[in-house]
């Protein structure tokens, strides 16, 4: 794969629903696609779509040059890119492996490092956002490779997402792609407490939802109070963290009385607590990231314009 015109040959290992819906749109956009997946249910939901179907990873990489990887764990990459039919041993030096799973960040390190030994050149690009808007080729990919690499793969890349952002060196994406499940996850908890306790009060469903979509509380304090506050290098207290403390206690205590266990809240009020210890209790609220990071031994980061300045 070199920077020309020319329209590299895809391997794609994977097919299932994100896989799926990657490689129909890399077929709409004119490439040339062998695919393999373990499950014959794969090829079939693809049936009528114009790719060429593998019987291993070897087999689907032949005469390709670029070997992308969507599949469950680290441990199925390995095997697909590196087993006994693995892919790798089918491309020439300088050819591109991109692992857009969601894997291990130490075992695509060390992947990272044997394709090196082989001459292969290796992307980590994991994907955010749904598999519906994967379908519509509107994922985010987040890329993590040299720049040259990464500026190469845009061209593939823009076949299957509207929105494609360079991290870093190899590795730093699916560090990122981490955070992100983690933020998500814990988000899945937080709003399945926020409806029970509601539904354990007796609030109707349809009215709370409404209104949690019209706070802060509902549309994430990333999108709201931190770019404004704390991201910004401003604590004075719109809302101190001791008033913060307050309200949590109140809010729990009134879970307690109805035996609705919210146990991230359990959490939240000690970090709440901890803000008088170290200093922060008239803080603003978002100042709980720099109570965080003091607690990690993180460096605080500077605000943009204290950055630039």
């Amino acid at each position: 794969m070199t920077h020309t015109d020319h329209r590299p040959r895809i391997c794609f290992l994977g097919l299932g629903v994100m896989g799926n819906a990657m490689l129909r749109n890399l077929v709409a956009h004119g490439y040339d696609v062998a695919g393999y997946d373990v499950s014959p249910a794969a090829y079939e939901r693809l049936a009528g779509v114009d790719f060429r179907r593998a019987g291993s990873p070897a087999e689907a990489a032949h005469g390709c040059e670029v070997v992308i990887t969507m599949l469950p764990t680290s441990a199925h990459v390995h095997e697909a890119l590196l087993g006994p039919d693995g892919a790798a041993q089918a491309l020439a030096p300088g050819h591109m492996v991109f692992d857009m799973s969601t894997g291990d960040p130490a075992a695509v390190d060390e992947l990272a490092q044997e394709l090196a030994s082989r001459g292969l050149r290796f992307l980590d690009a994991p994907v955010g956002r749904t598999p519906q808007e994967a379908a519509q080729g509107k994922a985010l990919i987040m890329v993590g490779g040299s720049p040259e690499d990464a500026a190469e793969a845009q061209p593939i890349f823009e076949a299957m997402a509207n929105e494609i952002i360079h991290i870093g060196p190899v590795g730093s994406a699916i560090r990122l792609k981490l955070v992100n499940n983690y933020m998500s996850m814990v988000t899945m908890v937080l709003t399945g407490e926020a409806l029970m306790f509601a539904a354990k009060l007796g609030l109707e469903r349809s009215t709370v939802v409404k209104v949690l979509s019209n706070t802060v509380a509902g549309r994430g304090q990333l999108l709201t109070n931190y770019p404004r506050k704390v991201l910004a290098g401003d604590i004075t207290p719109d809302f101190p963290i001791r008033m913060g403390f307050k309200d949590i206690n109140l809010a729990m205590n009134l879970a307690a009385s109805i035996g609705a266990p919210l146990g991230l809240g359990g959490y939240a009020r000690e970090m709440f607590a901890l803000a008088k210890s170290w200093g922060r209790q008239e803080q603003d609220c978002t100042a709980l990231l720099l109570l965080l990071e003091d607690l990690a031994r993180v460096p605080h980061h500077a605000p943009p314009a204290a950055a630039n300045g």
